[in-house]
């Protein structure tokens, strides 16, 4: 018997979609103080779910549904089945259950699979050099994205006598899906997902939850899955919900028929300040649509220290992150126009993103056959989507703060030259790596320059450790190039720190 490999998964955390109507008569009956009763209470529960006063990890969100379907859409993330459980019993503890049922549910749980990696299933594979590993882990353990419209469906492969996807071999449905990917490849930043797996869990096999600030950019994006072959051959789809998100505050707004903000308001029957703590992207043979420390990127909570020692030297060591911004880098070996024309189409799709600052490749000013990928964004969730992006373009070796945890690596970004100083910065810079060549502990340094503005630069240095950077930091030469640099520079240059 010809028995197909399945793909292996790994499973993260348990999702429960919770689908409720409201009881309008008996809302529109019962006295004020059984609804005042009710909306106190549903702003406690929804609020503290979303503030995780019952888990160290997972998310919840609160949504209204339009249509006939449903009224609210609760969303919960959790590690286990049992921390769900305990969610659903509380909420029929509260006032507010009295004047909703539940109409529809599903439960599922996040996962990846050997279609996305199948490096990541290989014993002692290590994939931290491509990011993949950071990526996978936002897949099994994501955040609830901070965007305004939701849509959710649940959906199976088809196994019919003329199109079933369980008798394709692992290649064929490999392949199906990588074709699958490229079209959520230019929803990033647009659409963000959640992928579940409910095979054994739920009605379906997979829950397929999307999130977007324009509701028609997750129209645009289902239809256009529908004409790929992994949909039109092999996707079987249940109903669709759709609904807004609102913050836990905005509950009595909403049950009292008025606008109602996705943002935290206190609205005539609210009145009471329940922090909301919103959260702000999968898995098997599913569809795979677009995705998405403060410490300095030094990983022992060090940075602030870092930054306060540079400070007193007079050099601005930034913020965590580089003056609240998520720095991604990655190094690739790929042909830079090859690699130019790969990260421009996926900066185009960036910038249709709000937290979404800058994407730029750059290139060594020597002769060393790296590129350098940087993409900056105002969230750590948007960068780490971002970095799932950007760890499938070309002949990516590495991913800054990944590799080498044997030693201890800075990057100065922002460097803006002013153009008629370009020249002696170059200069300046070659007599600085001069002197780096002989100091104790450091390994290489490298100018990067922006190949769209030969004025944008950044400086990356790597060191044995910590105290030989900081040696560097604290020497005359050093502060001398700090001081001649004020007057070359456009603007003051920042600082992340990476692991």
């Amino acid at each position: 018997m010809d028995r197909r490999r399945p793909p292996q998964t790994e499973e993260g955390w348990y999702v429960l979609h919770d689908f409720r109507t409201v009881d309008w008569d008996a809302w529109r009956d019962a006295p004020d103080r059984r609804r005042s009763r009710a909306i106190e209470e549903g702003i406690e529960y929804l609020g503290s779910c979303e503030r995780l006063e019952d888990a160290d990890e997972g998310g919840s969100a609160t949504f209204a549904v339009l249509g006939h379907k449903a009224d609210l859409l609760v969303l919960h993330l959790r590690p286990s089945l049992e921390d769900l459980d305990v969610l659903e019993r509380r909420f029929e503890h509260t006032a507010l259950a009295e004047f909703t049922e539940r109409v529809d549910s599903y439960l599922s749980v996040t996962e990846v699979s050997g279609y996305m990696s199948e490096e990541y299933f290989n014993d002692g594979a290590e994939v931290e050099d491509t990011g993949i590993a950071r990526y996978i882990e936002s897949r099994l353990k994501p955040e609830i994205p901070d965007a305004e419209y939701v849509s959710f469906y649940p959906m199976d492969k088809r196994r019919g006598d003329e199109h079933n996807w369980y008798d394709l071999s692992f290649e064929e449905r490999s392949e199906y899906m990588s074709g699958h990917g490229e079209i959520g490849k230019g929803y990033a930043g647009r659409v963000t997902q959640i992928i579940s797996g409910s095979v054994g869990l739920d009605d379906y096999e997979w829950g397929i939850t999307l999130f977007a600030d324009d509701p028609t950019d997750i129209k645009e994006l289902l239809y256009e899955m529908r004409f790929d072959p992994s949909s039109s051959r092999f996707g079987e789809f249940g109903r669709f919900l759709f609904g807004r998100r609102f913050a836990p505050e905005n509950l009595g707004a909403y049950l009292a028929g008025e606008q109602v903000p996705k943002e935290a308001a206190n609205g005539p029957h609210g009145g009471h300040e329940h922090g909301s703590g919103h959260p702000h992207d999968d898995g098997g043979d599913h569809h795979d649509h677009a995705h998405g420390g403060d410490d300095g990127g030094t990983g022992d909570g060090s940075g602030d220290g870092i930054r306060g020692e540079l400070e007193e030297m007079g050099v601005y060591g930034g913020k965590p992150h580089g003056e609240d911004v998520h720095a991604v880098v990655l190094y690739s070996e790929a042909d830079p126009d090859e690699l130019f024309e790969e990260v421009d189409g996926l900066r185009t799709n960036f910038d249709h993103y709000d937290s979404h600052v800058k994407t730029a490749v750059y290139q060594d000013e020597g002769e060393a056959s790296e590129s350098a990928v940087v993409s900056l964004w105002e969230t750590e969730r948007a960068a780490t989507t971002a970095a799932g992006f950007l760890g499938d373009l070309p002949d990516i070796v590495r991913q800054a703060g990944d590799d080498e945890g044997d030693s201890w690596g800075t990057m100065g970004m922002f460097y803006t030259v002013k153009p008629d100083h370009r020249e002696d910065f170059v200069d300046t810079f070659g007599e600085v790596g001069e002197a780096l060549e002989g100091m104790d502990g450091h390994r290489k340094t490298s100018l990067l320059v922006n190949r769209e503005d030969e004025n944008d630069m950044f400086i990356a240095s790597r060191w044995d450790a910590r105290e030989d950077a900081m040696a560097f930091f604290r020497s005359d030469e050093f502060s001398e190039t700090v001081e001649w640099g004020r007057d070359v520079l456009a603007d003051r240059p920042r600082h992340v720190f990476l692991a």
